[in-house]
């Protein structure tokens, strides 16, 4: 892979979960309209997320990323993304003061439209169609004319990311990111939520925190830390056209990056080091996310940090790790071990969310149970590795939808007909990705105590 990189280079090799675009002359006609958009993102705000993740990579930090599956054009729309904004806010702040440490902010937002899948064929009685693979791509209406992919939806795609970015932008620059008013919102969940009396020592604890900020004079009037927040995008860099179209030469630096989003994924259907989707991450800058599924050796997995951070340089690449809350104990130990003997500088990050899929009633759904599991298994393998637990990576919204089962309110089969909104795999409600940080805030407090008393004997 020494060969000279170009943002096409990426054009020569074999790929994996593409699009058979009927008309290429349109196809390209959309990718040269792209080329010559503005960029979504900038190099320096890539280059800021990659400073902060490095900070996580050296054990000093932690990473929160999450969001929809697959954004939709449907569902696109102020209060949507303003109550997942919100929702995500809250989670930080309780993380926050389980891990003692700075959360890094990234979303699954303002570019996660196009989907990887098992099968290219979707069978529905005697009809059988091409699978839907995300609105960038076609429409999940279940007939020939919606599922054939057209290129115009990129353009719409860019468009929506761009107002939803705009829209992010304003939200953690402009005041409503006050650390008061999370706080607030914070207090209102513990007081509605069945689990009140275990979330509640937390949230005292919290509260007297901020007491104390404001009696020695630390408010969000003097202090724009606490009415301010950076936040980052992310998504799977799966349709390699539009990537390369959004692809720009930094004009401080002279290097290419991805202005589609400030962090990208390669998913775990494409990540042979030979394929396309390798080759043309390995080129750009931005900081990296790499899926690690159950088929990944240890050998395979030091390949392609090799391949995609050559200069082993700090919080250039995440390890998004995603078993299942059964193989997680199996796979991930053989990992850490071979990452943590070549000295390869990487966080290491839990998606409870994709090895946990089943179906319950005719509806894909993941039990809060057995995410929870996989993330409590992440942390234990990693503390008996030495190595540090640095993020997880949850798909979640702001809405009150009813598509994972279990969590406090305990959805069952039953209720997931009532609000089953997803365009494709099935999200964590705000009230269950809440839930999800206070249990593991109380997990982050009680290793913290289990190394002082280490330390102390």
């Amino acid at each position: 892979m020494a060969q000279t990189w170009t943002p096409n280079s990426w054009r020569q090799k074999p790929i994996q979960q593409v699009p058979d675009y009927p008309d290429h002359t349109a196809l390209e006609a959309v990718e040269g309209r792209l080329a010559k958009f503005p960029p979504l993102v900038f190099a320096g705000e890539a280059r800021r997320l990659k400073s902060a993740l490095a900070n996580v990579a050296e054990g000093r930090g932690f990473l929160l990323q999450g969001g929809d599956c697959a954004e939709s054009f449907a569902e696109h729309g102020a209060d949507t993304i303003r109550d997942f904004f919100r929702a995500f806010l809250q989670m930080a702040v309780v993380l926050t003061f389980g891990a003692q440490q700075p959360v890094v902010k990234v979303g699954r937002i303002a570019g996660q439209f196009a989907k990887p899948r098992s099968s290219g064929i979707e069978k529905q009685g005697d009809v059988t169609l091409p699978s839907y693979r995300g609105d960038i791509i076609n429409g999940i209406e279940f007939t020939e004319q919606a599922r054939v992919p057209n290129p115009e939806r990129q353009i719409m795609a860019y468009r929506q990311s761009a107002a939803t970015l705009n829209l992010l932008r304003a939200f953690a620059m402009g005041g409503y990111a006050n650390l008061e008013n999370v706080h607030q919102w914070m207090l209102g969940f513990v007081k509605d939520s069945p689990q009140a009396e275990r979330y509640r020592k937390l949230a005292d604890r919290i509260s007297e925190t901020m007491d104390f900020m404001k009696a020695i004079g630390i408010t969000s009037e003097n202090h724009p830390s606490l009415r301010e927040t950076d936040f980052f995008t992310s998504h799977e860099a799966l349709l390699l056209g539009f990537e390369q179209a959004l692809t720009r030469v930094d004009s401080t630096s002279g290097d290419w990056y991805a202005t589609s989003g400030h962090m990208i994924w390669i998913g775990d259907r494409t990540r042979q080091p030979d394929h396309a989707h390798v080759e043309y991450c390995r080129g750009i800058k931005n900081p990296l996310g790499l899926k690690c599924g159950p088929s990944l050796t240890a050998d395979g997995l030091l390949e392609l940090i090799d391949l995609l951070n050559p200069a082993n340089e700090a919080g250039r690449l995440t390890l998004i790790c995603r078993f299942g809350h059964d193989k997680v104990a199996e796979h991930l130990p053989r990992l850490i071990r071979a990452v943590e003997r070549e000295g390869k500088k990487v966080v290491w990050s839990c998606d409870p969310m994709h090895g946990n899929t089943i179906t319950l009633n005719n509806y894909k759904t993941r039990p809060f149970e057995r995410i929870l599991s996989e993330v409590e298994s992440f942390f234990q393998i990693h503390r008996a590795e030495g190595s540090h637990p640095g993020g997880i990576h949850i798909e979640m919204t702001g809405n009150d939808v009813t598509e994972c089962t279990g969590g406090a309110r305990a959805l069952s089969g039953d209720d997931l007909a009532d609000r089953y909104h997803t365009h494709c795999d099935p999200r964590l409600n705000a009230d269950q990705a809440l839930e999800l940080a206070f249990l593991l805030a109380e997990r982050m407090k009680g290793g913290r105590d289990e190394k002082k008393m280490a330390v102390n004997a």
